[in-house]
This record gives C-alpha cells, structure tokens and sequence, in this order.
C-alpha cells in the first residue's frame, strides 16, 4: 500500500494534521473492501478527496467513478437520476433512461450531501445497499447492480434523524464505516501551507508574482474562525492575487478581505422550543391579540370605576365617546347603580347633610340600594328627580325610551324609578 505522504502528493492535499491524517489512514484501509463509507464534516473541508482515494485503491479503480450533488437534484426528477426511467414514465420522457447506478455497475457512486435526500429517494437507496436491486421509474422490472457507495454531508445526522428528515436505518447501513474531517479552525498548523500552496498556483495561473505574507499576516490568518473553511481560504488567496498590487500582504490589505466574522456571527437558536415559544406567525399575532384584548378590558373597567365613583361630570360630558367604548348594552350591565341620580342633570346647591329620619315617617319600600339612597340624600332632591321624570314621560307620551334618553339615563333605571315612585299612573296618562 501506497504511503500516507505519496497519498498527499498524488491527490494534491496539504496537511500534516493529525484528524486528516487519521481520516486518510481510515480510506486507505477501506479502500479494499466494499464497506459502505459515511465522510463527515462541515462544508468545505475537502470531502470530495476521501471516495477519489477510496475509489483509486480498490479493485473498482479500473470502472467509472460517478459524483452526484444530490442537494442540487429538484425532487422530483432525483429518482430519474439515480436509477433511470422508462419511455412515457411521466411528461418529458420521450425515451429510456439509465440512471447513475445502472452507468455505474462494477464502480463507485459517490452521493454528496447524502443528508439533502428526500424520504422517498431514501428507501429506494437502502434497498440497493441491502439487496444491491433497483427499479427504474415507470418500469415494474428489478434490476440488480454492484456499486460501492460512499456518502459525504456536513449534516448533523443524529438531528436529521431526531427531526424524522433521516431515515435511521439507512444512515447505520450507510454508516458502516465513518470518516470525519476536521474543520480548517482545528487545523492552525496546516493554515499557512495551504494559503502559500494556493497563492502558487494563482500566481501560475495568472502570470503575476507570489504573494507573500507579513508576520503579522500570518497571525491574522491563524486566528481567524475560517467558517468557509479550505474553500475560503482558498477563495481569499485568489482574490488577493488578482486585485492587490502589492505582493507583500500586510495586515490591513489581509482584513479587508476577511468578514468580521466577530460582530456578524449567527444567533444560535436552541431546537428545544420553551413554553413561550411559537412555531408560526400565526401564533404569534393571536398571542398579541389576546393580550391586547386583555389590556383593552382591564383599561375599560378602570376607566368605568373612575367615572363612576370620582367624578361624575366626565360621564355627562363624555357621554356620546364612553357609549362608543362600552356600548349602551355593556355600560348598563356591568356599571353598578351607585347613585340613583348618577345620569340626570341637576343643577342644584351642595346637598346639605343628612336629616334623621322620623319615627312616624313612612317609607316607600324600596330594595336596599333603594333604601341607601333615601337615607342619604335629601327629601327636595327626590321631589325634583320626581319631578322631572313626570315631565319626561308627559312629554314623551308615556314612551320610557324617548324619556329616558331625554333624562340621559336607561330604559332599566327608569322603569326601576317608574316602580320606586309609583309612577305608572303617570306613563298611563
């Protein structure tokens, strides 16, 4: 077998990190069998060299090697892709078409972003890990195939599978053996290689000189978080080679090229949702309703009991705006009657104080609010409440709506004032 250093040299990896060296070691080893292989790791870490060296030593090197971006496939036609279809299967196909595990027999299937797999697809996947047969879209008949499958994502798996995106029992059969990579971050050793490697073959590419780093540089890039991890780096050496004048990077040159990956990381949200917490908009705007439904009510009462109890004349000078808050309905069923005078304008000296009340004084029977009232309130002002609502309902023809509005109290309240004073004969009239 081939060493680890001529493994590097001939597939173009940079690197002596432990982590690499291990996965390197881990495909060299498989390589020879037809084990399934999972390679994880965040995006752009070079996922894409580990089913090459795979492919490369096994017996299988001699057959086609087919990669497949299976994130970039539309759902719908995914199927087609992987395992072909017949003539008439659905609109468009006007002939028969293999799929890539018919193409590939005898070879290596490489399905990047295994993880962006849909359901369906999924199960149609396990059964040619399990049995190695597979049905074309539209067809009826199996048939067999002998790939060796290597999967590659930058996906959390257990997540996916917790989440029900995975299916679990595909990914332990796809899983058999599991190759991860380290992220470029972990890798601070390797930085300064990669990025001359890269400024090299830029500088080639382009017929300009090398880029070189300052010490300071240098640091600068080691202690970057690298998010995009080798692909960025990459990225940023090419860009430096084509728009910089200079060949020696500096550190202010180098920080206009590398986001502020301080000040602009992501809010990481916790996938265990609190009690508080809302799936959808929608949710959130019935919250906001409810709550203000609440304040509104609780704003209503206040409002009430203040006019009620402290100050009587904003009820007769607001009138027509508290009727257009709480209704004439709501404003007398749940206002308490705390004065039986409360809505009528009188226009009266200071109530003088209370007089006692004579043994031989002969009481109307009235209800105990009723009997509250009389005891408090002088005998002249009931004559006048009489009074004026005498007037009222002569004038309105015994009609008790058209008196009560004109006296600016309720239909209820003057049919309760109409029994308390024995008025009927008047309403009759």
């Amino acid at each position: 077998m081939e060493s680890l250093q001529g493994v590097k040299q001939r597939f173009g990896i940079i690197g002596n990190h432990t982590g690499l060296n291990r996965a390197l070691e881990k495909a060299l080893r498989v390589s020879t069998t037809d084990i399934s292989v999972l390679v994880i790791g965040e995006s752009g870490v070079g996922k894409e060299n580990i089913p090459k060296i795979i492919h490369q030593y096994s017996h299988r090197k001699h057959a086609k090697y087919i990669a497949v971006n299976c994130g970039a496939i539309p759902e719908g036609t995914i199927d087609s892709e992987l395992f072909g279809h017949e003539k008439g299967a659905f609109t468009g196909a006007t002939q028969t078409r293999s799929g890539y595990f018919e193409v590939a027999d005898g070879g290596t299937i490489f399905l990047d972003e295994v993880g962006e797999l849909p359901l369906p697809t999924q199960v149609r996947l396990l059964r040619v890990l399990e049995t190695g047969e597979f049905i074309k879209v539209g067809a009826s008949k199996v048939q067999k195939t002998n790939v060796r499958i290597v999967g590659a994502t930058n996906v959390n798996m257990a997540e996916a599978i917790q989440k029900g995106k995975f299916r679990e029992d595909l990914y332990y059969r796809l899983s058999t053996i599991e190759i991860p990579l380290p992220p470029l971050r972990e890798r601070k050793e390797d930085i300064p290689l990669l990025f001359r490697k890269f400024a090299s073959d830029f500088a080639q590419k382009y017929h300009m000189p090398t880029l070189k780093l300052t010490e300071e540089s240098q640091k600068m890039i080691l202690n970057y978080r690298w998010n995009g991890n080798i692909r960025q780096l990459r990225n940023v050496a090419e860009q430096l080679s084509v728009l910089e004048k200079a060949r020696e990077i500096d550190p202010s040159i180098l920080r206009v090229y590398l986001p502020d990956s301080g000040k602009n990381l992501p809010m990481l949200l916790s996938d265990q949702k609190k009690e508080s917490d809302f799936s959808t908009e929608r949710e959130i705007l019935y919250k906001v309703l409810f709550d203000m439904k609440s304040d509104l009510n609780d704003l209503k009462k206040l409002t009430l009991e203040l006019i009620q109890e402290e100050n009587l004349n904003v009820k007769e000078k607001s009138q027509g705006l508290i009727e257009k808050i709480y209704g004439k309905k709501d404003l007398e069923s749940e206002a308490p009657q705390k004065n039986t005078l409360d809505a009528i304008s009188i226009s009266e000296d200071p109530i003088p104080k209370e007089k006692e009340i004579q043994p031989n004084q002969e009481i109307t029977p009235y209800d105990d609010y009723a009997e509250a009232i009389v005891e408090e309130e002088p005998q002249s002002l009931l004559e006048k409440e009489i009074e004026m609502i005498k007037s009222a309902l002569i004038r309105n023809k015994g009609k008790r709506k058209l008196a009560a509005n004109e006296l600016g109290i309720s239909e209820r309240t003057l049919y309760r004032k109409i029994k308390q004073f024995d008025l009927h004969n008047v309403e009759n009239s």
